[in-house]
């Protein structure tokens, strides 16, 4: 059933996001769009007004290369920046309407990928997978907030 390596939880996480990624690469720029952007515009259609560092903060890149996508994002017509009302060095992101349809199309592709990737999982191993998944990311946000790994062990 393959060597151990090959049934690290840490790798085959790795392995799958990686190839998750290059897929949605692939079809986002099928779309004429970059993956950042698609992430930029699903962020803000869940929570509208974040700020261009927070979102650079979720993407996991600079905040000048976020300023880039938004600056083409809002050529095209598909969001606004806000001057915030408490600090005006800081600009808020709303979508337009013009994004709604767009963003359609991104969910139909996510939404065939997901599928494609979970094709052979019935419900019942899907749910334990995604219950697994959220436990594991609490886990990785307690170590954010300060629970030492070590006393986590233990327990």
């Amino acid at each position: 059933m393959g060597t151990e390596f090959e049934r690290d939880l840490f790798i085959l996480m790795h392995d799958v996001a990686r190839l998750i990624r290059v897929e949605a690469d692939r079809r986002a720029r099928r779309m004429g769009m970059t993956r950042a952007q698609w992430g930029i515009l699903r962020r803000l259609a869940h929570d509208p007004g974040r700020s261009q560092k927070e979102l650079a903060d979720i993407l996991e890149v600079e905040p000048i290369t976020v300023a880039r996508l938004v600056d083409r994002l809002e050529a095209a017509g598909m969001l606004e920046r806000r001057a915030d009302e408490q600090d005006r060095r800081i600009w808020r992101l709303h979508l337009l309407p013009p994004a709604e349809k767009l963003l359609a199309d991104i969910n139909t592709e996510l939404k065939t990928l997901t599928d494609f990737i979970g094709s052979n999982l019935n419900t019942e191993q899907r749910e334990v997978m995604v219950d697994g998944l959220l436990r594991m990311k609490a886990n990785v946000l307690s170590i954010e907030h300060g629970q030492d790994l070590t006393q986590r062990a233990a327990e």
